[in-house]
């Protein structure tokens, strides 16, 4: 496998992998078959792992990784990059602190590489539904809540916090009173959405974009099959020899964007990760500069007429 490059953050964290594995798997996997996917992506070569509490893949990884320390696949725990997140029932200022100890309990580990606000939205519901009471949704209390946050990483809880799915605007507004910049905004991005004004705004603060679904998710609850039938990128791969997998990936890391990938195929994994000894030519970049945008995940589960937003408009500042 290609030596896979490593980004500086904000945050002076200096070894987070360009290319991280996902572990929201939908249908629902067994605890069992993620962890064995996952100690065989270490086995690969894969050294970046993004998880959270709703995924229900935090103790299948934290199992994968003791199992993978005890077999001799890495040296110590400070070879991985590891990525949780906090779920909208614990985005309150009291409640965030102990998420994050818990996440670390699951995970049997003494620190994150990197811990992310999952939505601009908070809830007083318990648990970690996908699919949460609509009267329940709050506001973000974007003050309190990053405070909290800026603890973790005083505390050495996390090596460096950031934030997902956030607009322009929920980080602009963030940023009005945060002594710690956000490391990454993690949020989809691929060539059928390609995220330019966000990306543009968060190069202005500092902020690295770390994209997720870059191959749209198809198959899942949450994603579509828009990348994967892409006439634009079929012909690419066709005249290149490699997969649309390979041709989407490639472009987002020609944009300067980290990505976490789902796969748990083990020949899907190793195509992931090849994609470093070649590049776009301009023409090609130019013809994916050109394809039509639409956002895939609209998240509307979290719009409501009694809630922070009203229209998916407003949940993502227009930007659909």
């Amino acid at each position: 496998m290609e030596s896979i490059p490593v980004k500086t953050l904000s945050s002076g964290h200096i070894h987070m992998p360009i290319i991280g594995m996902g572990t929201a798997a939908y249908p629902i996997v067994t605890s069992e078959d993620t962890k064995w996917a996952i100690l065989r992506a270490i086995e690969i070569g894969y050294r970046h792992f993004d998880t959270s509490p709703a995924y229900i893949s935090e103790h299948p990884l934290g199992e994968a990784i003791g199992e993978a320390l005890r077999l001799g696949l890495i040296k110590s725990r400070h070879e991985l990059f590891i990525t949780s997140k906090l779920w909208f029932t614990d985005a309150h200022r009291h409640l965030v602190i102990p998420a994050l100890r818990k996440t670390l309990t699951n995970l049997q580990l003494d620190y994150l590489d990197l811990y992310i606000i999952h939505w601009p939205i908070s809830s007083n519901e318990t648990g970690y539904t996908w699919s949460p009471n609509k009267d329940h949704l709050q506001p973000l209390d974007f003050k309190a809540v990053w405070e909290a946050m800026e603890e973790c990483q005083t505390l050495g809880l996390t090596r460096s916090i950031g934030v997902s799915n956030f607009s322009g605007k929920n980080l602009a507004e963030l940023l009005r009173t945060a002594k710690i910049i956000p490391a990454v905004n993690q949020v989809e991005m691929h060539p059928l959405w390609q995220q330019k004004n966000l990306r543009e705004f968060c190069a202005t603060k500092g902020i690295d974009v770390v994209a997720y679904s870059p191959l749209g998710a198809s198959g899942t609850l949450w994603g579509t099959n828009q990348v994967m039938e892409c006439k634009v990128l079929k012909e690419i791969a066709k005249a290149r020899g490699k997969t649309i997998a390979q041709v989407s990936l490639r472009w987002v890391y020609e944009q300067g964007v980290s990505f976490v990938v789902k796969s748990y195929n083990e020949e899907r994994m190793k195509e992931n990760l090849l994609i470093f000894d070649w590049a776009l030519t301009e023409i090609e970049s130019q013809q994916i500069s050109q394809i039509t945008q639409r956002r895939g995940f609209t998240a509307v589960e979290l719009v409501s007429n009694s809630g922070p937003y009203k229209s998916i408009e407003e949940l993502w500042d227009g930007e659909i």
